[in-house]
């Protein structure tokens, strides 16, 4: 397994590298943000396709910059997404409980400002976080995203979400020493709660 200054290292490339695609992300989710803002309700399958296309960007990334291993995660976990979709119909989007809501929003503030990686003013932050380009701020996006709807996609789909959080979020923590990822391990663990409240 690679150094984690190597992978740290790959990982900061891939945030300067692709920071324009990340400013791009930024416009998309600031966009989509308004417009549920002002009572637009997307689709369960626009809600339900919209995750899987953060994750398939950063696989593309990943791949390009020679990291096969998160290339082949996000890529599998974008696929299985859209298939479990496809399988078991979305249901209608509805906002979730205000305690999912509060988290959901806390979890998008951090993954849109996400402060590790860029090696530019700080100020790049608020426009060019690595969402899209790199694992944590994404999923955490991703999360934040599920929460605010409750859990968006079926059992399944939510499931994927909370394992890729949980791993990504304890192996930053644990394997690579950024402790900003305690944020994505907690954010994992509330959308494992709106598991429990779907259950039947």
């Amino acid at each position: 397994m690679p150094s984690s200054d190597s992978i740290l290292a790959g990982l900061t490339q891939i945030a300067n590298d692709g920071f324009l695609v990340a400013v791009a992300w930024h416009v998309v989710l600031g966009a989509a943000i308004v417009a549920l803002a002002l009572g637009w309700r997307p689709s369960g399958w626009i809600a339900a396709a919209s995750i899987p296309s953060l994750l398939a960007s950063v696989a593309i990334f990943a791949f390009a910059a020679g990291n096969p291993f998160n290339g082949v995660v996000f890529g599998v976990a974008a696929i299985a997404m859209l298939a479990f979709a496809l399988i078991d119909r979305p249901r209608t989007l509805r906002r979730g409980p205000p305690w999912a809501w509060a988290i959901g929003i806390g979890m998008l503030a951090f993954g849109w400002l996400y402060p590790h990686f860029l090696a530019m003013h700080p100020i790049a932050y608020l426009i060019g976080a690595p969402v899209g380009l790199v694992p944590c701020p994404t999923l955490s996006v991703a999360i934040g995203l599920a929460l605010l709807a409750g859990g968006v996609g079926p059992r399944s789909w939510t499931i994927v979400l909370v394992a890729l959080g949980m791993f990504y979020g304890l192996f930053g923590l644990f394997r690579l020493g950024v402790v900003l990822d305690t944020g994505l391990v907690i954010g994992a663990l509330a959308l494992v709660r709106t598991l429990q409240r779907t259950a039947v």
